[in-house]
């Protein structure tokens, strides 16, 4: 069965060296993007501009940033954490956020981990490619 991934982050230059990290974890085809936190719960709710999504086409991961606009990343956290459909999909954090508070408020929201995004791009690539085997291949899914 393939594996996917809804991807929120707002900089575009992250977004194509996510994409190239995780080439060979997930088919492109299957790896969609949310550039803001708005759009990422219109995706996961199947309105707005995916009305014509099915709700039962839920990823089996987010990767999700704190630094969003229109909706931060503890909102859409919270979001899924609320909806029925979404509460047992796993949601990264990766974030360039190190603060403890933000680190306590992910977990106390649901996060399934928290990720310091590195500024060295081998080291990002590595992490993301990590993540995404472990949390879609590794990982016992709960549901």
């Amino acid at each position: 069965m393939s594996k996917s991934i809804l991807l929120v982050e707002d900089s575009h230059d992250a977004v194509e060296l996510s994409k190239e990290a995780l080439k060979g974890c997930v088919s492109q085809e299957l790896l969609d993007v949310a550039y803001d936190g708005a759009e990422a719960i219109e995706y996961l709710s199947a309105t707005g501009k995916y009305a014509d999504r099915s709700l039962s086409d839920m990823p089996d991961l987010v990767i999700l940033d704190l630094r969003l606009p229109k909706k931060n990343g503890f909102e859409v956290l919270e979001w899924c954490r609320k909806n029925p459909r979404t509460r047992r999909i796993p949601v990264i954090i990766m974030t360039v956020s190190n603060l403890p508070a933000d680190i306590m408020k992910a977990y106390d929201l649901g996060a399934n981990s928290y990720l310091r995004k590195p500024g060295d791009f081998e080291e990002y690539t590595n992490l993301l490619k990590k993540t995404c085997e472990y949390w879609l291949y590794i990982n016992t899914k709960n549901g």
